[in-house]
């Protein structure tokens, strides 16, 4: 079974501590921010191919202050409301993409080129209240720095993972992108819509609006998520790596503290300008293939949120993103929050 990326779970959780302090609030003294740990991976389907791995530490802070300077960033953009509940949140990951066969030392021309994205992200997330719904709507704005190339060290990563596993050998990687500055910026609007059901049960339809624009991607997408289930926490769904179906990386349980769940299931459409991974660097001869312009996903899953953790599954299938791609993917990601 190959599972070239488990790697990065243990590079995030062993080598990565999140410390990045927060701010007064004005939020119960207790939560000092959420920590969520995101590992996407197409082992779940045994396939090793094209988006092959991601993984993802997160920090999202608490309510902010006003006089702090994601308040007052968030104040300055018309993207945000005056009103916004605004956090902050800090990110970093990496992602591996390979063609279908790891095992050649020259990989067809026509296959996805080999390549890996290593990145920090900063965010500002809003949230607003509209009527009697608490937390109907839903911004949230990121930046991406990072590195394309060898320099991600998807490379050695694989490799690792591949040699402690006893599993192939990548034979292609000195045919990857070459090294490249990245830079992403994307924003996402979410809108809520809620309806009791019997059983004390709860219906949540989450359409949403967003786009990006950097070296890295160019899209814009639009989809909905549905989510059903009783004693649902205050969010916006799970966090998933980009681009994907948006979600949150912070939640709010019941303040009675009791058991949550919900199944989940949407769709996120995407036009896309550009995709590196497909079109090859920037401003240097790469490998390349011809990508398609429109790509979609559909999602389900489910979530479990007791007390100050929030555990998801999310099974994704994504249509080909490149004209001569084998077949569409499939693969799972697994998140886990502990807000304290």
């Amino acid at each position: 079974m190959r599972r070239n990326s488990i790697a990065l779970s243990l590079l995030a959780s062993a080598g990565i501590a999140v410390t990045w302090p927060a701010r007064a609030t004005d939020e119960p003294a207790q939560e000092r921010g959420t920590i969520t740990i995101l590992f996407e991976n197409d082992v779940f389907y045994r396939t090793d191919r094209d988006y092959t791995n991601g993984v993802q530490i997160a920090w999202t802070s608490p309510r902010l202050a006003s006089e702090d300077w994601a308040s007052r960033l968030a104040a300055a953009l018309p993207v945000f409301d005056s009103d916004n509940e605004v956090r902050k949140s800090y990110a970093i990951g990496q992602d591996i993409f390979t063609p279908s066969d790891i095992s050649l030392k020259d990989p067809p021309l026509d296959d996805h080129p080999y390549a890996g994205y290593l990145y920090g992200a900063v965010g500002l997330l809003g949230k607003r209240s509209v009527g009697d719904a608490p937390g109907s709507e839903f911004d949230q704005l990121q930046l991406q720095l990072g590195v394309v190339g060898p320099a991600s060290l998807a490379e050695e990563t694989q490799k690792f993972v591949h040699s402690l596993l006893n599993d192939t050998k990548p034979e292609g990687w000195h045919t990857q992108l070459h090294n490249e500055p990245a830079l992403v910026l994307q924003y996402e609007h979410i809108w809520r819509y809620r309806l009791e059901l019997p059983l004390h049960l709860e219906l949540q339809a989450d359409p949403h609006l967003g786009g990006a624009i950097g070296n890295v991607y160019d899209f814009a997408n639009a989809g909905l998520m549905a989510r059903m289930g009783f004693n649902l926490p205050d969010d916006f769904g799970p966090p998933r790596v980009d681009p994907s179906m948006p979600g949150s990386y912070f939640f709010e349980p019941r303040p009675d503290g009791k058991l949550g769940a919900y199944l989940f299931a949407g769709v996120d459409g995407r036009a896309i300008a550009r995709n590196i991974f497909l079109d090859g660097n920037t401003w240097q001869d790469s490998r390349h293939v011809e990508k398609e312009n429109f790509v979609g996903d559909l999602d389900y899953g489910a979530a479990v949120v007791w007390d100050r953790f929030r555990l998801t599954y999310t099974h994704t299938f994504r249509t080909r993103e490149f004209e001569t791609q084998r077949g569409a993917d499939q693969f799972g990601a697994i998140s886990l929050s502990f807000r304290y």
